[in-house]
Parts: structure tokens; sequence; C-alpha cells
């Protein structure tokens, strides 16, 4: 993983952890569990990284819920 992915991912999961008001360490837990971290947020850096900070948490939470790591 580059420094800007790194960056990136960091940047994830502390604004994730202010909207679900949860821990940052029990966010990188869930998203590394779930596969979202190295399946999803990394390959897609690229792409992701485009997208405004609202847009972004509200894709990253939805997915989270589908992958059963958040109550829908």
């Amino acid at each position: 993983m580059d420094k800007d992915t790194l960056e990136f991912v960091t940047f994830c999961i502390s604004n994730l952890a202010g909207k679900l008001k949860i821990p940052q360490s029990e966010v990188y837990r869930r998203l590394k569990t779930s596969g979202i971290l190295y399946n999803y947020i990394v390959p897609s850096y690229d792409v992701l990284h485009t997208f405004g900070v609202r847009y972004l948490m509200d894709d990253l939470t939805d997915y989270m819920k589908k992958k059963g790591v958040l109550p829908q």
C-alpha cells in the first residue's frame, strides 16, 4: 500500500468513527474482518478518493450494513 492510499484509509477510518460514534480501532477491525478494507477501499482508492466526504461516508456505511458489520 502506498502512502496516498494509507492516508486515505486513515481518513476513512477517522471519519467513519466520528460518524458512527465508535472508536477508530473498532472501525478498523470491522473493515478488516469484513473484507471491506482490502477488497473494496484499497483497490478502489483511485475512484473513492474523488468522492466528497459525505458521499464517501454514506457509501461506506451502506456497504458495511450490506456486509453485516453495522445494523440495518
